[in-house]
């Protein structure tokens, strides 16, 4: 079966699956304000959804209070909704009937990355300059309620990002559409995340792992959860339509994974092996979890001693575990409890700043040889207070490059009937992402 006669498979197929499906499909997509103003609206199918639902949900969010927000799926009277939170800006999508909720989420998250990474930034005054693009997005992202085209570099060729010359034609012409009068050439292929006939003068491409650590340490300094959250990126400047292999040298340590749609699943399924035809240029290629990891880095002790409406404080910092790489970018944070009513803090290393919510944040940055940093200083609590009985929860913050801490390692990259000899690099980073400390 040639090409042409594949992608014409594909498209019947996507189709009779809508058509089987019509009636489990997105409604309408609301993107709302952190004060809840909706700053825009797209109704999806002939059945219009009333606003008055983003009143009820934010009326629910105001009522059940903040943590709410975390919850992707909500059963209001009438609707099913589905929320995303990135950068203030709720990403709220709604349907009448039952669907697959992982489909909705998934699919407001990709909505959020291409507006992130067109617009280079995601807040209300942003989405408030680019109504027209936005719009537009949305147009092509789904059609009849059913995600259609969601990779970013065809979506480039379809609607042109906007620019400072763009916006002085569009002033000039009176023309507002950024939409291209001709479908890419990836559509109608087998491959839709890759342009078709690609040619670049230096055949490279760069694989980066990148992990996050998330770990919970008790007030006895003992480890209760420690795992890593990690991305594969990948940067591929490769002409034609290359197809490549990637092995880890040991998959084995994985415990969740989820991959771009390049990815063919049989070859990981039966030997845990990447085979994909890669888009042009940077997007992720998988995420993974590794669970249950025995140390971390770098400790934080703090200590508390108060007494007669003063309370003492001391805060030090070390390595725990040596990655064998330097440790930068090093932060620490914690709030002051409510009954504190001054503050004098210092350290031998570092910055420390208390900001008049009193959030306090220590920046070490570079971890040194020569001393261990510490912080201390004395607490003032309020009239009729004697001693602390509110501990704060320390926030620590970190960077490591070229280590990644889940153990994670790179084999081999392949690359099947190359036009030409490629450049490959590989490089590892793990910073700390929601990483505390109890005191």
């Amino acid at each position: 079966m040639d090409w042409n006669s594949r992608a014409s498979a594909v498209w019947n197929s996507l189709y009779k699956f809508r058509e089987q499906n019509r009636e489990n499909m997105m409604q309408c997509i609301f993107l709302l304000s952190d004060s809840g103003e909706v700053l825009l609206e797209k109704q999806l199918t002939g059945h219009r959804v009333d606003r008055a639902i983003c009143d009820w949900f934010w009326d629910h969010i105001l009522t059940q209070g903040e943590s709410l927000k975390l919850v992707p799926v909500i059963a209001s009277p009438t609707h099913y909704l589905f929320q995303v939170v990135r950068e203030g800006i709720t990403f709220l999508a709604c349907t009448q009937v039952e669907m697959p909720p992982l489909m909705a989420i998934e699919f407001l998250c990709r909505v959020a990355d291409v507006l992130l990474n067109y617009l280079d930034g995601l807040n209300e005054d942003v989405i408030k300059d680019n109504f027209v693009i936005v719009y537009e997005l949305l147009d092509e992202m789904i059609d009849n309620g059913f995600p259609l085209t969601t990779e970013p570099n065809i979506l480039r060729e379809m609607i042109a990002p906007p620019n400072i010359v763009s916006k002085v034609l569009s002033v000039v012409t009176g023309s507002t559409s950024n939409v291209s009068n001709t479908l890419p050439g990836a559509t109608a292929s087998c491959v839709p995340w890759r342009k078709t006939d690609l040619k670049h003068a230096t055949n490279e491409v760069y694989v980066d792992l990148v992990e996050e650590m998330d770990a919970t340490i008790n007030r006895d300094g003992n480890l209760v959860k420690c795992e890593i959250y990690g991305e594969v990126e990948v940067n591929s400047n490769l002409s034609g339509l290359p197809d490549l292999t990637l092995l880890f040298a040991n998959p084995s340590i994985f415990n969740d994974v989820r991959f771009h749609p390049c990815v063919r699943l049989r070859p990981w399924e039966a030997n845990q092996i990447l085979s994909f035809v890669p888009p042009d240029g940077q997007f992720t290629l998988m995420s993974y979890r590794v669970k249950k990891l025995k140390s971390t880095p770098i400790y934080v002790k703090p200590q508390f001693t108060s007494d007669s409406g003063t309370c003492r404080v001391s805060v030090l910092v070390g390595i725990r575990n040596d990655p064998g790489k330097s440790i930068d970018n090093i932060a620490v944070q914690f709030k002051l409890p409510p009954c504190v009513k001054s503050s004098d803090l210092s350290s031998n290393y570092g910055s420390v700043n208390v900001l008049a919510d009193k959030t306090c944040s220590w920046t070490i940055g570079r971890m040194p040889k020569d001393k261990a940093p510490s912080m201390s200083g004395t607490l003032v609590l309020e009239t009729g207070m004697d001693r602390l009985h509110v501990f704060p929860t320390f926030q620590v913050g970190f960077r490591i490059m070229g280590v990644a801490l889940s153990g994670l390692k790179i084999d081999k990259l392949d690359l099947k009937n190359p036009l030409s000899r490629p450049h490959k690099g590989f490089r590892a980073l793990t910073r700390g992402g929601e990483f505390q400390v109890r005191s």
